[in-house]
C-alpha cells in the first residue's frame, strides 16, 4: 500500500514539473533578464537536488559540489534533464520492492556533511522539495501575470481520472463494436 502511494506521488511531481516547464517554455523569452534568471535558478536548483538524490539511491558518487550548477543549464537542456530524471524516479520505485523502502542510505551532502535516510525518505524530500520550488517558481510567473499550470494534486488526481475514463469507454466502445 504504502509503495503505491509513492509510485503516485512521483507521478504527481512527473506531471506537475512538466507542467512548469511548459509554462516558463511559453513565456521566458518576455520575462525581464532578471526574472528569467530567478526562474532558471529555480528550476536548475530542484533538478540537481532530484539528480543528486537519484545517485544517492543508487548508491555512486554525483558531481555537484552544490545543490545547484555553476550556471544554469539553458531551459531546453534542464527540460530534457527534468523529463529523464523524472522518468527516473517513477521507474525507479516501480521496481522497488516493497521492503526496501525503509533500507537506510548513507551519504554526503553537497556541503560535505554526513548524512542518512531511508529510501522513502529521500523519495519525499525530492517530491516535497520540488513542490516547495515550483511555488517560488509559480510567483515569479504570477509577479509577471502569467498563470502558472494548476499543479495541485487534486489537479493531477482529477486528470488521471478523466484519462481513465477515457481508456474505459474507448475499451467499452471496441468490445461492443467487435461484437
Amino acid at each position: 500500500m504504502m509503495h503505491q502511494a509513492y509510485c503516485q506521488l512521483l507521478r504527481y511531481k512527473r506531471w506537475a514539473d512538466r507542467g512548469l516547464y511548459d509554462v516558463v517554455a511559453s513565456c521566458i523569452d518576455g520575462l525581464s533578464q532578471q526574472d528569467a534568471s530567478i526562474l532558471l535558478r529555480i528550476l536548475d536548483h530542484i533538478h540537481v537536488v532530484d539528480k543528486v538524490f537519484q545517485h544517492h539511491l543508487q548508491g555512486v558518487p554525483h558531481p555537484y559540489k552544490a545543490p545547484r550548477s555553476d550556471s544554469p543549464p539553458a531551459l531546453s537542456a534542464l527540460a530534457r534533464g527534468a523529463m529523464d530524471v523524472d522518468d527516473w524516479y517513477v521507474s525507479y520505485v516501480e521496481g522497488l520492492e516493497e521492503g526496501r523502502v525503509d533500507e537506510r542510505v548513507d551519504f554526503i551532502f553537497t556541503n560535505g556533511s554526513a548524512a542518512a535516510m531511508t529510501r522513502g525518505e529521500i523519495i519525499l524530500h525530492v517530491c516535497m522539495h520540488g513542490i516547495y520550488h515550483r511555488g517560488n517558481a509559480g510567483l515569479v510567473l504570477q509577479q509577471n501575470r502569467i498563470a502558472p499550470k494548476d499543479d495541485r494534486l487534486t489537479d493531477f488526481l482529477d486528470v488521471q481520472r478523466a484519462q481513465r475514463n477515457l481508456l474505459s469507454s474507448r475499451e467499452h466502445a471496441t468490445v461492443r463494436s467487435s461484437n
